[in-house]
């Protein structure tokens, strides 16, 4: 596994747990918006000093009993190719485990839900079919991410799906896009911001004009009828 940052507590990135935060190298992902260039560009993640797997043990066998998950994220976790070993290894501890996924890689979600590795998942769902090469910055199989979403309905412990409403989607867009995950017990719209001191995969996109949390939360009382339980982030 090639592990950029850990977080040892967090109590934001796991419903209702106190967990630690994993952050993962790599990204089959350019999307223009992300302001985790240094986890997806190759001559930014080249830069990166790498944390050891041993390392990552050592901590969170110090913060047991203080934290009881671990939330996997990135980057993009399921490009790591022994994510189903360290997995196995972190429920060793008694941890509970959540993944962050882009869902473009649903042969591995399921050989992970399969071995009944993960209690928590939170795919993003980065806006209408037609869009989504646009917004993923790269060509994207829809039909994956469709096979994704239906293995997390399906399958997962527990999930959420969430789409970051970032410059340039719309109103439009944000309701074609709820058909891909009907049926989904829970939805998020996250609103887009620009950490201090991050750069963007594209810069250009910094100071452009996103929706406010106050437009958000108008948008999502015409959708929540849809879901369950969800709103706005």
């Amino acid at each position: 596994m090639k592990f950029a940052h850990l977080l040892p507590m967090t109590l934001i990135d796991y419903p209702d747990h106190i967990a630690a935060l994993a952050y993962t190298a790599a990204c089959n992902f350019r999307c223009p918006f992300c302001h985790n260039s240094e986890l997806v560009l190759p001559e930014e993640t080249s830069k990166l000093h790498l944390i050891p797997e041993n390392d990552i043990f050592s901590t969170l066998r110090k913060r047991q009993g203080f934290i009881d998950a671990l939330v996997i994220t990135g980057g993009e976790p399921t490009l790591q190719p022994d994510l189903g070993q360290f997995i196995t290894r972190i429920k060793h501890l008694g941890l509970l485990v959540k993944l962050d996924t882009n869902g473009s890689q649903p042969e591995i979600l399921e050989a992970l839900f399969r071995a009944h590795l993960l209690n928590y998942v939170a795919m993003d769902i980065k806006g209408p079919p037609a869009r989504y090469d646009e917004l993923a910055g790269v060509h994207v199989n829809i039909d994956a991410i469709r096979h994704s979403i239906r293995l997390v309905i399906h399958n997962a412990p527990d999930y959420e799906f969430r789409t970051t409403v970032a410059p340039t989607i719309t109103v439009s867009d944000i309701k074609e896009t709820i058909p891909m995950i009907a049926g989904a017990k829970r939805y998020y719209l996250q609103r887009f911001v620009v950490p201090q001191d991050k750069a963007l995969v594209d810069p250009a996109w910094k100071d452009r004009q996103a929706f406010s949390e106050e437009e958000l939360g108008a948008i999502w009382e015409q959708i929540k009828s849809s879901f369950p339980a969800g709103g706005v982030r």
